[in-house]
């Protein structure tokens, strides 16, 4: 495919975004307090499978069952950064929402809000390190 061609998106197209965890009954209940659910079809003593939209999941695996997946060694998120997890949010209030909740529930604010006017954004790093950017974009500007 070249650069300029564009592909029509698969719009039923899932991702699982996979994730070391030190300590996943903790990092579970992390995640619960933010409000998120598990499928616990998928979910057992090395793995769970939170639930962000039916489209999105993200797994949070055991560091020795994530080591399983790669020969690659697992970066130290306390120095590296590995990716950034952005989630659009329905409105400014709803991003200051889930991040202070987050911050109840244990994890970091790494940076200050930023504002754009027709963009809100907030950060938050859960209790492994990982970094989760929460977005509101105005719907008008996005048009």
């Amino acid at each position: 495919m070249s650069p300029n061609s564009h592909a029509s998106p698969n719009l039923s197209q899932m991702i699982f975004v996979n994730m070391p965890v030190n300590d996943l009954s903790r990092s579970m209940q992390f995640f619960q307090k933010l409000g998120y659910q598990f499928n616990a079809q998928f979910t057992n003593d090395q793995a769970a499978c939170m639930v962000i939209s039916d489209t999105i999941y993200v797994m949070l695996l055991t560091k020795p069952f994530f080591q399983s997946f790669t020969s690659k060694a697992i970066c130290d998120t306390s120095n590296t950064v590995e990716m950034l997890v952005c989630l659009s949010s329905p409105s400014r209030a709803a991003v200051d929402q889930l991040v202070g909740k987050a911050v109840m529930a244990g994890g970091k604010c790494p940076k200050s809000p930023v504002d754009c006017g027709y963009m809100y954004q907030r950060a938050f790093e859960d209790l492994d390190g990982h970094i989760w950017e929460v977005i509101w974009m105005d719907p008008a500007h996005v048009q």
